[in-house]
């Protein structure tokens, strides 16, 4: 099969599409013949070297968490699946013809496998931002880099909590985040003075590791209530940085209830083959993304 890998740490040069040996499922896991993977900025991280406890790299090292596809081979005391199924979910080295699942759930009705591979850990990651920053209904969220899949997740979730949210992005996505419900506004010079004419805010969430944490604690007042997920020298500002999932398969439940319900969409900005992945990481590392980018098998 292909598949994309590194074998070293470094920049995007150093993926490479090659032959590999077919995984298969083990106890507790399905195969999936993979039709879409989601691109993560936790990918490019783990590829760059970068430190995360949740993730430890052994190289040569395969690329990618998320996926949708079709159930070919299920594992030792699997039930409630069965080969055939499409289905959406996490697992490991997913930018590949086939992969390995360790969380699943069907596809919900009228989600294309490309749609479906943006959800899993962009839901999964923005339900525990939400609960570990102890925003409760009636309070006022900041969300700084908004646009993205983990910033167009929260924002759906929170307001429909009855969290209010403010969102900061590039000026092209500001209508993007008003339609998700979101006051928004740019990032840049005098963003601090525009959030607060917005509104007070209670907690905060950095999605973009844009060295704005100085910035968010004083907004809050309070640097318990606020979390990064993309800035690793959070703790000198007294911020907790959020790297270890919760619970996947929870997440995935949530998510189909709210795909079904027309309470959660996340869009697919663009689409890259397994031979573009380079160009993909290149792109995701960049920012300025509006919901989610994908590889397509």
């Amino acid at each position: 099969m292909k598949q994309v890998i590194f074998t070293e740490f470094g920049g995007p040069e150093v993926l490479q599409l090659v032959d590999a040996e077919e995984p298969h499922a083990g106890p507790g896991q399905v195969r999936i013949a993979v039709r879409a993977a989601g691109v993560n900025p936790v990918d490019w991280r783990i590829r760059e070297g970068q430190v995360l406890g949740a993730h430890p790299t052994v190289l040569p090292s395969g690329v990618g968490l998320d996926a949708a596809g079709v159930v070919d081979e299920v594992g030792e005391g699997v039930d409630g699946v069965a080969v055939g199924d499409s289905v959406f979910g996490e697992g490991s080295s997913t930018y590949a013809e086939f992969a390995v699942l360790s969380a699943w759930a069907v596809m919900p009705d009228g989600l294309t496998f490309e749609e479906a591979a943006g959800y899993p850990s962009v839901v999964e990651t923005a339900l525990r931002l939400i609960r570990e920053a102890e925003v409760r209904a009636g309070e006022t969220l900041l969300v700084s880099g908004a646009s993205g899949g983990v910033g167009s997740a929260v924002l759906q979730i929170a307001r429909e909590r009855g969290i209010t949210v403010i969102g900061t992005a590039g000026a092209a996505n500001q209508d993007y985040l008003r339609d998700l419900g979101a006051l928004a506004t740019t990032y840049g010079e005098g963003w601090v003075d525009r959030v607060r004419r917005l509104g007070r805010v209670d907690a905060a969430l950095d999605l973009a590791g844009s060295g704005v944490l100085a910035e968010l604690v004083e907004l809050t007042g309070d640097p318990g209530r606020v979390l990064s997920i993309a800035d690793l020298g959070a703790p000198e500002f007294g911020v907790r940085f959020s790297g270890v999932a919760g619970s996947v398969p929870d997440a995935l439940a949530e998510a189909v209830h709210l795909i079904s319900r027309g309470k959660l969409h996340i869009p697919v900005e663009k689409s890259y083959s397994l031979a573009d992945a380079a160009a993909a990481h290149a792109d995701s590392h960049a920012g300025h993304t509006r919901g989610r980018r994908v590889i397509v098998v």
